[in-house]
């Protein structure tokens, strides 16, 4: 198929490669260069890098305005295929490819609907992750559903390592409905369920709140890692959360690790990691980033301190 290819970040790339490797790919829009790092150097994005590699012609836009949808008009597309570009589509370029746009999408539909479907999810304790591509309609992912399926993803995996899985996930399931559509055996049909609403994360999201129990606080660290990133304030600074996970009896990982014994926030520290108390078993966490400076062991971190003595977390 003639196909426009929409997309921003590195989970779009593995179906702009497997889509490029099938069919024809006129365009791929994408965000325009973005500051990164801590020097600020404007960089393409992770659809940007690969369409060059791959020899494809590349339309950087914040806005997909009247330029735009003119451009992709004259290529006289038969499909769109957009995937987390960052941006809406509108008419008339919603209308501008013969079938339209399909969008693939990191949840069960009508399920977190929104731009931070994977973080939500983690972050309810949801136990189904997977993928639907849809019909793009005017409406916030409301369209029908040409395929919807269930991921395999590991219990404590955190929202990038999910994201990335899902990536390569979606890129098969797209494949396949593009195949679908092409062929004309496959017709989308309308969401069933309650829907939810995935909306961009923010720093406050990630707050960890020790007086919840364990799973809830290890559901929150998973779904804003590596960002916004997990954190909570001890003695009135600001420490990230980078590697965690709920201690427990004969954990062998943990070593001398042992849940129970500790109030919420409460701080002990043991020769893996530092055990936090929440309202139940306790967080074990082996690497951190306090405020300012660079990321470093847990227990290095707490060594270093001069007077530990009354510090918890949250506090």
């Amino acid at each position: 198929m003639r196909l426009v290819f929409a997309g921003t970040p590195s989970a779009a790339v593995p179906t702009l490669r497997r889509l490029a490797a099938e069919h024809e790919i006129f365009a791929v829009v994408t965000r325009p260069d973005a500051p990164l790092g801590r020097k600020r150097v404007l960089t393409p994005s992770a659809v940007a890098a690969a369409a060059v590699e791959l020899g494809l012609p590349v339309i950087k836009a914040a806005r997909l305005d009247d330029e735009v949808t003119a451009r992709i008009s004259a290529l006289e597309p038969e499909l769109g295929v957009i995937v987390a570009y960052g941006g809406l589509v509108r008419e008339p370029l919603l209308s501008t490819p013969d079938r339209g746009w399909i969008n693939l999408h990191f949840s069960l539909l009508p399920r977190w609907r929104g731009a931070a479907p994977v973080q939500r999810a983690l972050i309810a304790g949801d136990d189904r992750l997977g993928a639907s591509v849809f019909q793009l309609v005017p409406e916030l992912d409301a369209g029908d559903v040409f395929a919807m399926r269930e991921a395999d993803i590991p219990r404590d995996a955190t929202a990038d390592a999910a994201l990335e899985a899902l990536a390569t996930f979606g890129a098969d399931l797209t494949s396949d409905v593009v195949e679908g559509i092409d062929a004309g055996t496959l017709h989308a049909e309308p969401q069933t369920g309650e829907a939810t609403l995935a909306p961009k994360l923010t720093l406050d999201d990630g707050a960890l709140d020790w007086s919840q129990p364990a799973s809830q606080v290890f559901a929150r660290y998973r779904g804003v890692t590596p960002e916004p990133g997990a954190h909570t304030i001890v003695g009135g600074q600001r420490v990230k959360i980078l590697a965690a996970t709920i201690a427990a009896d004969g954990d062998t990982a943990s070593g001398d690790l042992a849940p129970g014994g500790l109030a919420p926030g409460e701080i002990v520290a043991t020769k893996a990691a530092l055990l936090i108390g929440t309202a139940d078993a306790p967080l074990a966490v082996t690497r951190l980033q306090p405020a300012g400076k660079g990321a470093m062991n847990a227990t290095d971190w707490w060594r270093g301190l001069r007077d530990t003595d009354g510090l918890r977390a949250g506090a």
